[in-house]
């Protein structure tokens, strides 16, 4: 059942975000300023936004682990973090290819690419600790403990823009003063889109860590039996 609704929500995701082609090259009006390299910024924020929603969601399951210990919360915080990794990059990339035009540079020190970019290094070693040699469980707690502490960085980069002078625009604003009507609603297409396709995918890689580590347990058990037989 679960792999079932899951297809659907990715089968849905891909629909949506085809659609969301048509509302961001046809009928979202061409920016007049930065004109067709503004387009990106339709996938850009989507991207960011789901992004940080992935580590704010592997924070809280990482503090469910801790109170808990239930692996179930182990395994959503990783999915979350791998998520969140994905979502992260990509969201660097095209800000980069946008600030390649905006400002003639792919990289600035701008507060709010620096505090992404704090966030990034932080949940890469999140993973890199996930795949380190040790028990599984003192894994899992100290990952958790670095799901929380790096959700920290979060609201810096949320709030960057408005805290220190930055040349990030905190909302892409056209020249009247903020979003035409027709940007404004394939902003929001493009949000829902991507989040319809983030759940999917955190169903997806959740099913798949906790078919591996159930494949792992069996190996283990198999192991056992095969070196008790060869004693016997």
């Amino acid at each position: 059942m679960l792999h079932s609704r899951t297809a659907i929500l990715a089968l849905l995701g891909g629909l949506a975000l085809a659609a969301c082609q048509w509302l961001i090259f046809v009928y979202a009006p061409e920016e007049q300023v930065m004109g067709m390299a503004q387009k990106i910024f339709y996938i850009h924020l989507p991207l960011a936004w789901w992004g940080l929603i992935s580590f704010g969601l592997a924070c809280v399951a990482g503090a469910l682990y801790l109170k808990t210990r239930a692996p179930k919360y182990d395994l959503l915080s990783a999915s979350a973090v791998e998520l969140g990794m994905l979502f992260c990059t990509l969201t660097l990339i095209t800000g980069s290819i946008w600030g390649r035009h905006s400002w003639g540079v792919w990289w600035t020190w701008d507060p709010r690419l620096t505090t992404a970019l704090i966030l990034w290094f932080i949940y890469a070693g999140c993973m890199a600790l996930r795949s380190m040699p040790m028990p599984e469980n003192r894994r899992a707690a100290l990952c958790s403990v670095v799901a929380i502490a790096g959700f920290l960085d979060v609201p810096l980069v949320f709030l960057s823009a408005r805290l220190w002078r930055s040349i990030h625009p905190a909302v892409f604003a056209s020249q009247g003063g903020g979003l035409e009507p027709e940007m404004a609603v394939a902003v929001i297409a493009c949000v829902a889109g991507f989040g319809v396709l983030w759940l999917a995918l955190l169903l997806v890689r959740y099913r798949q860590m906790a078919l591996g580590r159930r494949l792992d347990a069996l190996m283990f058990e198999r192991m056992m039996a095969d070196s008790e037989n060869e004693q016997l």
